[in-house]
């Protein structure tokens, strides 16, 4: 088992090395060496959480097309401005919000410029905002209803008559306060900008000009505002089905599964956007949404699939070296999945990699839930694309990598925020 193991470690970090779909042909790699060489059988291939994903990516990239994402933009851009001495709290919360109505962290691209500019104007340390508004943004991925992660949590605990509404209630809150609480550890965090040296320096030398950020321009509001109305109705009416299964259309005198009801409901949405605000279908496939999207569905096709394959072929020897320790701490689970999501920069990748070995060492529907937030630890190596947007937009150099790789700007926030918005969960299931 330590050598297939091994094969499973190598393949994940040689496909995060290659960054894209790397990660997910990788799989695919390792997947043949443990069925061709070891000869585990492999297990089906994730169908539902592919379809479900692909449903919402086509949504929310039709919106995006149609101007809906830049018209949001605009709106968090008038928050910040109308409010500047209170970004390094207002920010994170408005990418969080972008991320758990679009179902993705890479909407926040869009917010990051202006963050580091409000900031700079108003003379606050841009790397107090911005580092908590990326963490914030993961954070929004294991709250959001419409999210990868979350539709691949819900497809593992639908047997256990878990509804979305159930795991939203959970973490929704947990998370809110995990970001309120690095939000407030970020306002102290740093010199104030007039005293850090790096800004000083640039300063002298002339490299921070008064420069404004320009903002992709909304040509028809109208159609944008249609397209997000669309897409947020068709979120509500997600969470409403996922949380009241006796409206679902019945079949056999079985509600019809959420899989199915999310594939419907997104590709309706993306068909209605695309009709009644008259945008060309081909626009959407060239978002930036939709290209991360993707690389997130080839990635968990073939991540989750060896994933899958390893855990089944050797569930007994598992179950039997690590359930005592898990039975008595389970709140260590958390820190495989932390570890995880660290090495393989997916949560939805990570959940379908990891959380059917929970289930099978009996960890209880509730805790699995409790420790969804610890899915969210790709910030501990710094080079995923949102925050290395965040250092780059930040003229002044607050925002940085430090010497010793790990001592980065999102190191602090993250933790305090991921241990948080864990520690909530944990609390609000036992009570």
């Amino acid at each position: 088992m330590l050598l297939q193991l091994a094969i499973v470690l190598i393949a994940i970090i040689i496909g995060a090395r290659l960054g894209g779909i790397g990660l997910g042909v990788m799989g695919g790699v390792g997947l043949a060496i443990l069925t061709f060489v070891f000869g585990l059988q492999p297990t089906a291939p994730p169908i539902d959480v592919i379809l479900m994903i692909a449903a919402v990516i086509a949504a929310a990239s039709c919106m995006q097309a149609a101007g809906g994402l830049d018209y949001m933009v605009r709106i968090a851009e008038k928050m910040l401005r109308r409010n500047p001495s209170r970004i390094t709290i207002i920010a994170p919360f408005v990418t969080y919000l972008f991320t758990f109505l679009a179902g993705t962290g890479h909407v926040a691209y869009s917010l990051l410029p202006v963050i580091a500019e409000v900031a700079t104007e108003t003379k606050i340390r841009p790397e107090r905002p911005l580092g908590i508004a990326v963490i914030a943004s993961q954070q929004a991925i294991t709250a959001s209803p419409i999210s990868a992660a979350t539709v691949a949590l819900l497809g593992l605990l639908s047997g256990f008559d878990i509804t979305l509404f159930d795991i939203m209630k959970i973490c929704v809150p947990a998370t809110l306060i995990g970001v309120l609480a690095g939000a407030l550890f970020s306002l102290k965090v740093g010199k104030e900008l007039t005293e850090d040296p790096e800004y000083l320096e640039r300063l002298r030398n002339g490299l921070i000009d008064d420069n404004h950020v320009s903002l992709a321009d909304v040509k028809d509001k109208a159609k944008a505002r249609l397209s997000v109305i669309i897409f947020i109705i068709t979120t509500l009416l997600i969470v409403l089905f996922g949380s009241v299964p006796a409206i679902r259309p019945t079949f056999d005198g079985t509600p019809l599964g959420m899989p199915s009801l999310i594939e419907i409901l997104m590709l309706s949405a993306a068909a209605l956007i695309l009709i009644l605000t008259r945008t060309d279908g081909s626009k959407a496939a060239h978002g930036s949404i939709f290209l991360a999207g993707m690389q997130a569905v080839v990635a968990i096709f073939g991540i989750a699939w060896m994933g899958d394959t390893f855990i089944k072929g050797n569930l007994a020897e598992l179950t039997e070296s690590i359930q005592g320790i898990v039975s008595q701490m389970p709140w260590l689970f958390g820190l495989a999945l932390f570890v995880m999501s660290i090495l393989l920069f997916s949560q939805a990748a990570t959940v379908r990699a990891i959380v059917p070995l929970g289930i099978a060492l009996g960890i209880s529907p509730l805790m699995l839930i409790a420790l969804f937030p610890a899915v969210n630890g790709y910030f501990f190596i710094p080079n995923y694309p949102t925050i290395v947007a965040a250092i780059n937009f930040d003229r002044t150099g607050t925002t940085r990598i430090g010497r010793w790789i790990l001592n980065h700007s999102f190191m602090l926030p993250g933790l305090i925020t991921t241990a948080t918005s864990i520690a909530v969960g944990l609390l609000m299931i036992s009570i």
